[in-house]
């Protein structure tokens, strides 16, 4: 199929479509991963977003569903310089594509379209598959919506309160766009685990006699949480606050600090973070604000920064009992921070 992709800036490119025939807007951003690319897909954090793959090969040990963050693909289209067309087990990326009426271009330089947003910044998007309009494709990115404006949250998050039971400590979870991988790491630990939607009230958390409140990963502006920010602000003090990914935004908001909006973001599996020991890990990272350092409030220090920028990648408050990783903490983190809590 024809397909073309274009920017808002004018930009566009023609390639060869997947999946189905149809139009999708929304940010253009890249991950520097080399492989867990349908991780990466049906990772809520990228709901409204066009997402491009660095990495030149797509799909070659085809689609592992026993890997998905969530139950559906939230990428609103797929960017690759090429797609495996005989992978290693079925289906094929192409084809869960096709079943599930989902967009993709691939035949695309997405070198030079990632050069582009890490010079200029985050562009919106359109990809249209069954045309090669570019004048068109781009007239669609220039009147989409900003991400800003759109309730991602309350697309990805889950409609109403349920349980994952278990023998250990109960933790609350707002979910604001959890990933699988997060609850299976607080499960496997013992957690006696609460979920709630964004729209939980304190009433709602402290309801659940909790031993901590676990505010997770998200997708788009912090300060559209409103209500997890009021959640946290209300039970700050009264019991350990978590945060992972968006979480550590909204904590940090709660206490009366600032975010912003980062250039291009910071989006792979291969992100270097430094801890405030001076060891550095590789991390997973999707998320294009981060927290304001400098407004964070006497009594927090910043326990983590990116190598690369030197962007704030968590901070702790010990007094308050508060932890929080921006980047999405591996099974042994998940684990520790669990045990920490009293």
């Amino acid at each position: 199929m024809k397909a073309v992709l274009g920017l808002e800036d004018g930009t566009f490119v023609a390639g060869n479509g997947f999946g189905v025939e149809g139009i999708c807007s929304g940010e253009l951003v890249f991950t520097t991963q080399m492989t867990g690319y349908m991780e990466a897909l049906t990772d809520p954090g990228y709901a409204g977003q066009l997402l491009m793959f660095t990495y030149p090969l797509i799909g070659n040990y085809g689609v592992d569903r026993e890997n998905f963050e969530s139950p559906r693909v939230h990428a609103r289209g797929c960017v690759v310089r090429e797609i495996a067309c005989v992978p290693a087990m079925q289906p094929s990326v192409a084809e869960f594509f096709r079943e599930n009426g989902l967009l993709g271009i691939s035949g695309v330089d997405t070198r030079r379209l990632t050069v582009k947003t890490r010079t200029v910044g985050t562009l919106r998007a359109s990809l249209i598959v069954g045309s090669d309009d570019g004048e068109e494709a781009v007239r669609c990115a220039r009147v989409s919506p900003p991400a800003g404006d759109a309730d991602l949250i309350g697309s990805v998050s889950c409609p109403a309160p349920y349980r994952i039971a278990g023998a250990g400590k109960r933790v609350a979870v707002i979910d604001l766009g959890v990933k699988r991988s997060i609850l299976t790491g607080l499960s496997r630990s013992g957690a006696d685990i609460r979920v709630f939607p964004h729209t939980a009230t304190p009433g709602d958390i402290m309801a659940a006699e909790p031993d901590a409140l676990l505010i997770t990963n998200g997708p788009g502006d912090p300060g559209k949480a409103a209500d997890a920010i009021r959640c946290a602000r209300e039970v700050v003090g009264t019991m350990p606050v978590i945060g992972i990914g968006m979480g550590t935004q909204v904590a940090a908001l709660a206490l009366g600090a600032g975010t912003y909006r980062m250039k291009f973001g910071h989006r792979g599996a291969n992100q270097p973070v430094r801890y405030r020991d001076g060891s550095i890990s590789i991390t997973t990272q999707n998320h294009g604000f981060a927290v304001d350092g400098e407004t964070l409030p006497g009594g927090c220090t910043v326990s983590y920064r990116n190598v690369n920028d030197g962007t704030v990648e968590g901070f702790e408050d010990k007094d308050l009992a508060i932890t929080c990783v921006q980047f999405h903490p591996d099974m042994q983190f998940i684990d520790r921070v669990y045990r920490g809590i009293p």
